[in-house]
Parts: C-alpha cells; structure tokens; sequence
C-alpha cells in the first residue's frame, strides 16, 4: 500500500501511472466523492502490493533497509543497485510486503440519543471485518449495582457474521458526565459490586459479550487502592465465568501525574490484573481547548513509555481517534467549542475553502486554516493516512498488542485500507 500525497498539477490520472494503479482503484479505497477535484497536501492510499520510498538526504541502502525490516542485500537486489552505490536524493526504491503483525483491534460505537442511527449501524457494519471487538458504548450502572443498557439493535449480529467479538462495557457515567460519586460507591460497597457483577456476567452470557470492559474516569484519588481491589474481585469472578476482562486507562506520563483524570488509575495494577488495558491517547487537542493535534506522536509516545514500564507490551492497546475538530479563532477559553469532524470532511473544507492541506512533522498530523464567510478564521486538525501510518509503525515498533479505536460513525476510509495492509486482525 503506498500513501501519496497529492501535489499541485496531480490528477488521479497521473497518480495511478506513477504507481501502477488504476483510477477506479484511488476512487474506491479512498471513497472519492470528488475525484476530480484533489486537494494539495491531501492523503491517499495507492492500493498496490508493497510500496515505493523516494531517498532523502542521508539516506543510504543500509539505513533505508533498517526502517522496513529488511537486509540491505535484499534491499539493493530488488533494485538492481550495486551496494555500494551512493544513492540520489529522489530516487524511488521499491519496497517488497512485509510480514504483517498480529494484532487484536477494537471500536466503540456509541448510539446518542437513546437510538442507533442507521449511519452508526453501518459505519459497525463497515468496520466489523477489521475489528477483533465492537463495544457499545456503554452499560451504565444504577447507584444499587443493576445495569443500564445501551440500544444494541443488531451489533450482536453485525460482530457475529463477521468473527468479531462483543466487549461490554461498563461505565461510571451518570447523567451524561463521569460521576466521582457513582464510582466511589461503585469501588467501595460491597453489596453494590455483588449485583453489579451479578449483572455483567448474566448479561454477558445473555449477549455473548467475551470481555467486560471498565471504564471508571474521574474517580476520588482516594479511591485508587479500591479501585484496584474492585478489578481483582471482578478478574477473580469474571475468569470463574470464562469471561475476559480489560480497563480504559487515561493517558499519563507517570506514576506521580496529578489530576482528577489520572490518580485513581494504577498502570501497575491494571497491567498486572487485566487481560489487557486501552490507552486513551487522544483527546490532547479537545472540543473545548486550543486549537492542536487531537493525538500529537510525540505525546502520544509518552504515554506508552510510561506504560511500557508498567506493564508488558503485549497488555497494550493504543487508543486511537477517527476524527478532528475544527476550531474557530481566536481560542478562548470557555467560549465556542469546536466542531468534530471526520478525517473525510476535513478534505472536503478544505477543497470547499480553497486552501491546502498542511503536516506538522513533530506532531504528525495533518491541518489547516481558512476563513469563513463570516471573515472568522478556523484551525481545522485531523487524521489521515500518513498520521496513522504513524502510529502503526510505533505499535509494529514496540510490539503492542494493538489498537482501539473511539469512535465509529466518522467516514476514515484510508484508516482501515491501512490497518488490513499492516496488520493480521485476530478474531478472538
């Protein structure tokens, strides 16, 4: 699979010759609704087997063999380059498929409204066949232990007749905000966690939920030593059950990190207790914050160093965004929040505004500017090919055990032609 990135003067036409493509094949992987219109800086996927590297400065055969995991021998045969040869800045080299990862993936989807849209039931349809979990998000809890249920409709059947599995999962949300109250009780009496667990494990086996998935955000500091006690009561019964279980963890740098996100959550127990544990790596550029990268690399790298010295690689999913925001300037603090949009949308604006599509490299992740017809300016940041590539390379690098996905029902078609490419899904 290659990415190109669309300059001033490409067409798909001449996109397609230079990679030996077809302009059918850039229109369906990339679901083109304009495909005669390009937007510079704008990302594709070329849907060919292996891919093409243009040498930079500094590079040499060694070096570009060590970035795809190859010899440098193989490298220079393939290309019929003698190996000592210095290598033109320009030059294309064809890189050969790489054996893929096995990796286990999930998506939340989350009806709002108390339904699920007939969009959101085929955005789960769409993804299911890369998905190892589809959970809904989410199953409340009443303050006595009993579950609220979220609208279903036919996700047990859309993960069935793809090999998928169902994560439940289960959450402190009350009144549509994480409650500290509700999850202090929900750690702390006993009698509320016997019908709470009493709850999940009918109701999984009700369902043919396979993991039960805790997502308590916003507990008292306090609350973290029972927290963690909670989790081994319900590993304890949930194994007893054939039942697996993994928690959400927000995204921290250290053990020591304050605020009322981070204290209760002990990357060391839940490594230890978990089948395995999702990364809330996004969310650092925010609907009701400045203008930045939804999922920056580098912050995102932080928090799985940190992990990484918690817990083994192989209990780690990266927690993933499908979608950008579009913030009106100048950034005020309490003031407009910005719009969400899909990665598919963004280009859209930007086409629509005229502007190109610029990369930020420390960050990477795609942005741009424009002016609405109001004369009020707009930073709009997203994902695209080359922004999650990057965050493949990182879990293939350190070995995660995968990726999760928050949320379904924002169009990223480049996001699963990438994932299929990279990866083998595991179906558990």
């Amino acid at each position: 699979m290659q990415i190109h990135v669309v300059n001033s003067g490409d067409s798909l036409y001449t996109i397609a010759n230079t990679y030996g493509s077809s302009i059918q094949a850039l229109i369906d992987a990339n679901e083109l609704e304009t495909p005669e219109q390009l937007v510079v800086g704008q990302a594709l996927v070329v849907p060919i087997i292996g891919q093409f590297y243009y040498v930079q400065p500094g590079d040499s055969l060694y070096l570009i063999a060590q970035r795809f995991g190859m010899s440098y021998q193989e490298l220079a045969q393939i290309n019929n380059i003698p190996i000592n040869e210095t290598l033109p800045v320009g030059l294309r080299i064809y890189i050969p498929p790489r054996a893929k990862q096995e990796i286990i993936s999930n998506a939340y989807v989350e009806p709002i409204g108390g339904n699920v849209s007939q969009t959101l039931e085929n955005a789960a349809r769409k993804a299911a066949p890369y998905l190892s979990y589809l959970a809904p998000f989410s199953y409340q809890v009443n303050r006595d232990g009993t579950l609220i249920p979220p609208p279903l409709n036919n996700f047990a059947q859309i993960a069935s007749s793809n090999n998928a599995s169902l994560m439940l999962v289960v959450t402190n949300l009350e009144e549509g905000a994480f409650s500290a109250e509700l999850g202090h009780i929900l750690v702390t009496v006993q009698s509320v966690q016997n019908t709470l667990l009493d709850q999940i494990v009918n109701t999984a086996h009700q369902v043919g939920f396979t993991d039960i998935h805790f997502d308590f955000e916003f507990l008292p500091p306090e609350d973290r030593d029972a927290y963690n006690a909670f989790l081994r009561k319900a590993k304890n019964r949930l194994s007893q059950e054939g039942l697996l279980m993994s928690t959400a963890l927000a995204p921290k740098v250290s053990a020591t990190q304050e605020g009322e996100w981070y204290e209760a959550h002990d990357y060391g127990a839940h490594g230890e207790i978990a089948d395995f544990v999702v990364l809330m790596t996004y969310e650092w550029g925010y609907s009701g914050g400045p203008a930045m990268a939804v999922s920056p690399i580098d912050q995102v790298r932080r928090v799985v160093d940190y992990a990484l010295t918690e817990m083994p690689a192989s209990k780690i999913l990266l927690g993933q965004n499908l979608y950008g925001y579009d913030w009106t300037l100048p950034y005020v603090p309490g003031g407009e929040y910005a719009r969400a949009l899909s990665p598919q949308q963004a280009i859209s604006l930007a086409r629509d505004n005229n502007v190109a599509i610029e990369y930020d490299t420390t960050a990477q992740a795609p942005f741009f500017t424009y002016y609405d017809a109001e004369g009020s300016q707009h930073e709009v940041w997203f994902e695209d090919a080359r922004s999650i590539q990057a965050k493949f390379d990182m879990i293939k690098e350190l070995g995660l055990r995968g990726i999760s996905y928050w949320k379904l029902g924002l169009a990223f078609p480049q996001n699963w032609q990438l994932l299929q490419d990279n990866f083998i899904i595991s179906k558990v």
